[in-house]
């Protein structure tokens, strides 16, 4: 068991108070003060070499769990075991195994070329001269960056940048990874980059990895398991097909005729969201779907046909509508 999380609990503890220049005064007597939960009661576990999706919306409690797993938050109640270690306590070999990365938090000197920052990693970690150059020069091949890990880090852009702090984070060979909005800021074309490397990295080193994230399409292309966190809570703990299931009783099909057609035919299929140019979308239910495409294919010509499920946003908006656990 690589990661276990039971009960966890983490407060804040801050004041209110009312706008202007009274409400500053009157704050100096008498302040308001309120505990708010970040994250409250929450129980997982992670078996290695998993790579799971945790996905809430802005202020859900993921970035605070992810701090307190890393240990760089002590939290207010519960228990913690990464690698059988409790992050809290900051031990050596703890921190050896782990690594965070984090989206918008930069890790690497500003005026000073990534393989300088690398070298220090290289002697905070003791990593020996064999394993580093092995290391760097496997996660640079990864990467494609043999070319820019000597330019100074402020000349690079934000997308090669986040290349140099990944390689920077992983050169201890971290058995946990932590991933905080790894993609955020970046072009569909480097997220996409990024997200075949996580995958490869994954797949080479059976690293356990927790990945938080806005944008759907990382959850969607690397994780088979999601944990879906509201307001401090879990919703949802298990597969995301399952997810999509569970939320989405209905398919896609798009379907292009080799004529012109007349929609209303096609209403006892299901629901006709759109026809346009011969070219027919249709919501059926996920049961029927099999029986409507085959019907569908021996009463007309068909030129094109293509069943999906709807989009993960979607699915995960409708989640987030609902503050109970699934």
């Amino acid at each position: 068991m690589s990661v276990r999380v039971k009960n966890l609990t983490k407060n804040y503890s801050g004041y209110k108070k009312d706008p202007g220049i009274s409400g500053s005064f009157k704050s100096l007597f008498n302040r308001k003060y309120e505990t708010v939960k970040a994250v409250e009661d929450i129980s997982f576990k992670i078996e290695e070499g998993e790579l799971i999706g945790f996905i809430g919306p802005n202020g859900a409690g993921k970035t605070t769990t992810l701090k307190c797993l890393s240990g760089l938050l002590y939290q207010t109640s519960g228990e913690i075991e990464i690698l059988g270690y409790k992050p809290q306590e900051r031990n050596y070999k703890f921190l050896k195994q782990i690594g965070l990365i984090m989206g918008q938090k930069n890790q690497l000197w500003w005026d000073l070329p990534a393989a300088d920052s690398f070298i220090l990693q290289k002697e905070i970690y003791q990593i020996s001269n064999s394993s580093y150059k092995k290391t760097l020069s496997d996660l640079l091949d990864l990467l494609d960056g043999h070319d820019i890990y000597k330019i100074p880090v402020k000349k690079l852009s934000l997308g090669q940048r986040m290349k140099m702090e990944i390689v920077s984070v992983l050169l201890h060979n971290p058995k946990v990874l932590f991933l905080d909005e790894p993609t955020i800021g970046l072009d569909v074309v480097m997220q996409k980059s990024l997200r075949e490397f996580l995958k490869e990295y994954n797949k080479k080193y059976n690293s356990t990895v927790l990945l938080t994230s806005h944008y759907m399409k990382d959850v969607e292309e690397l994780c088979k398991r999601v944990i879906v966190i509201n307001h401090g809570k879990i919703l949802y703990d298990g597969e995301l097909s399952s997810l999509i299931k569970k939320f989405s009783p209905y398919k896609n099909i798009g379907i292009t005729f080799k004529e012109n057609i007349e929609p209303k035919n096609f209403e006892t299929f299901g629901e006709i969201d759109e026809y346009e140019n011969q070219k027919l979308q249709l919501f059926v239910k996920r049961e029927s779907a099999s029986d409507a495409v085959s019907k569908i294919l021996s009463k007309y010509e068909v030129e094109d046909i293509n069943i999906e499920d709807p989009e993960i946003e979607d699915v995960i908006r409708k989640v987030f509508g609902d503050k109970k656990p699934i």
